[in-house]
């Protein structure tokens, strides 16, 4: 179907329509979606009003100048999508036309990828950078399944995205062969137990009324993805009774709050512990909730133990004892659970292979929980873990909640529970500056190894940004950068990709860097190399969009984890463990990490095997990084 620019013509054309919603860009979101309705209000009017054009000036009958993909676009503009990720398609080709020439390509500006988990992962590590969800348009089924695994990583990593997914469902006006076969009855049938909301609206009220409700929806705790599909004859029809049409206002959902008598009573029974540890995983999102989690870890004089998935607690703190979890469960009379995916298998001691288990926390000691996981869940998927029974259950937002638990603390908190505070804190500051010179005294071991050690792979990455405003955008990869580097804000450590599926970590890193681009951060990661392989063509999208991201490789030519799996079945098996690395090595031919890089258009050097090189050559990648390009360093590496 032929399309054409139709500005100057009788005023209903479409690029005269609906411009009141794109002149709302700049303004709140609740202000953008009044004006837009005004400005449909007019120009349905104007149009209504104007006399008709001499016959010569009509445009063709088969021009479609009011198309509503012009309006689903306002309504992306109006919720305040900056960005949204794609690998093109036909099945929503007409909203990437408005974006692209109605919109002019800005709020939302396309975030051109080379494969649709690409760009699932993508708006993944956009939301931990920013806290706010970005867009994404798959094609119909087969996009759908490309995406399908970097949404589940979404999913388990509780962050808001928004998914739309083209889709044809009149059949007699959808094109014989490929288009059929790509649309579905119900395509997020494929995905539904890992989305928290979807919809396939019928008409283009409907559409703007789903969008804003799954917004909503995505940006409530527990923050998970959300989908809308795209129906092509709903994107590339004409619009009819424009002056009906209107884009809600959206409304933010307060998160919702602990019961307040179940925080004071998990005040009281912490006070009265003698041993009180706090563990938080998905607990903290803003500088406010790390704030508030210092002040509740020294209400208490507890220790924090913060296992990763985000920045819930300054590293230099004094009760940061993470790293001596084990040691502190064993002692511990009362442990709160902040935002905790998995409580059973932080209390619990579990041998593998031989399937065993046995408690770590010794009989009696009380365990609180506080967290969204008990009020939203779904069946099929497992990331709810094994159940783990608790004294106290607390339903609800973890930084919602704090204030009040603080209050209730410090109400409660008597002149001898501040003495047996203060032993307490005196006693596990030192707890935790002993820990800290074991770290530094354990990574120095093997400095000068060759392959390189990962201890000195992290120092050396530490050594190039320490002046920088950073952040390492996946923070799971190597252990010993939480254990090494000063962490004191929440953006300078965005965890891992939540489901651990491999071939998501390049892209939810490339995402990390674009969300923190226009704050000037220097956005860093340490990139595994079978992750990568997975779908290299994410580097090309990084240096298209000049997003600045230093990777270093760590490069130990195998999936090294599946090694130790098959060595471990060997061994069982009374049976060689010497050959484990077959189907496991990513050897002969090894692969140049570097070459791949440079022909996707990124800066890059490498392999490198000698330590002493590695410093330097960071050095030279940062400069490219802070010049705004992507930079990778390949190094050799040993396995772990």
């Amino acid at each position: 179907m032929a399309r054409h620019n139709n500005e100057g013509d009788d005023g209903t054309g479409r690029r005269s329509f609906l411009k009141g919603a794109a002149a709302a860009a700049g303004a709140a979101v609740t202000g953008a979606a009044s004006l837009a309705n005004t400005r449909l209000a007019q120009a349905a009017d104007a149009a209504a009003e104007k006399p008709a054009a001499a016959p010569a000036k009509l445009p063709s009958e088969t021009f479609i100048t009011r198309p509503g993909s012009d309006f689903m676009a306002d309504v992306l503009k109006t919720i305040g999508l900056q960005y949204v990720a794609i690998n093109p398609a036909a099945g929503f080709r007409s909203l990437q036309e408005s974006i692209i020439n109605y919109l002019g390509n800005k709020s939302p500006e396309i975030i051109t990828c080379l494969h649709e988990e690409s760009a699932v992962g993508i708006a993944h590590g956009y939301a931990k950078a920013t806290g706010k969800p970005l867009g994404v348009m798959v094609h119909g089924t087969v996009g759908l399944q490309h995406a399908s695994m970097a949404l589940y990583n979404a999913w388990v990593d509780r962050v808001p995205l928004m998914l739309f997914a083209g889709n044809g469902i009149d059949a007699t006006t959808r094109r014989p062969g490929v288009e059929t076969i790509h649309s579905a009855q119900d395509p997020a049938a494929l995905v539904r137990e890992f989305v928290k909301w979807d919809d396939q609206p019928a008409s283009l009220q409907h559409f703007a009324e789903s969008t804003v409700r799954a917004y909503k929806y995505s940006m409530t705790a527990p923050m998970e993805p959300v989908m809308i599909c795209l129906d092509m004859d709903l994107q590339e029809d004409d619009i009819h009774k424009a002056d009906k049409l209107r884009i809600p206002k959206l409304s933010r959902v307060a998160q919702p709050q602990g019961d307040s008598a179940a925080l004071r009573d998990a005040a009281r029974m912490l006070l009265a512990a003698e041993h009180p540890v706090i563990i938080a995983d998905r607990a903290v999102r803003s500088p406010q909730g790390l704030k508030l989690m210092v002040e509740l870890a020294e209400a208490l004089g507890a220790p924090v133990v913060d296992l990763g998935s985000r920045v819930n607690f300054p590293t230099t703190h004094e009760l940061e004892l993470s790293f001596l979890r084990l040691t502190l469960l064993r002692d511990a009379d009362a442990i709160l659970l902040l935002e905790v995916n998995d409580p059973w298998g932080n209390l619990n001691s579990f041998a593998d292979p031989y399937k065993t288990y046995r408690p770590i926390i010794k009989p009696g000691a009380k365990v609180i929980t506080l967290s969204m996981q008990d009020v939203y869940h779904k069946s099929n998927y497992q990331d709810f873990q094994r159940y783990m029974p608790a004294d106290l259950a607390i339903g609800g937002d973890v930084e919602a909640s704090l204030p009040d638990l603080i209050d209730a603390v410090r109400r409660a908190t008597t002149g001898a529970h501040k003495t047996a505070i203060a032993e307490r804190v005196k006693a596990l500051a030192k707890m935790h500056g002993e820990m800290k010179q074991r770290d530094r005294e354990a990574a120095a071991l093997g400095w000068d190894a060759s392959p390189v050690a990962t201890s000195r792979l992290a120092a050396e990455m530490w050594n190039a940004i320490r002046n920088e405003k950073w952040s390492l955008v996946v923070s799971d990869r190597i252990g010993w950068a939480r254990r090494l580097w000063p962490v004191t804000e929440c953006h300078q450590m965005l965890g891992g990709n939540g489901a651990y599926g491999v071939g998501g970590y390049a892209p939810i890193a490339v995402g990390g860097a674009l969300g923190n681009r226009d704050k000037g951060i220097v956005s860093v990661t340490f990139q595994a190399d079978g992750d990568l392989m997975y779908a290299p063509g994410v580097l090309w999208t990084a240096a298209h969009h000049k997003i600045p991201l230093l990777m270093l490789m760590h490069n130990n030519r195998c999936y090294h984890q599946e090694i130790m799996h098959v060595q471990r079945m060997a061994a069982i098996h009374n049976r060689p463990q010497a050959t484990a690395r077959i189907g496991t090595e990513i050897s002969n031919p090894n692969i140049d990490f570097a070459k791949v890089a440079q022909g996707l258009g990124v800066w890059a050097e490498g392999p490198i095997t000698d330590p002493d090189k590695v410093g330097p050559a960071l050095k030279r990648a940062l400069a490219e990084v802070k010049d705004g390009r992507p930079a990778l360093i390949d190094v050799v590496c040993q396995g772990r």
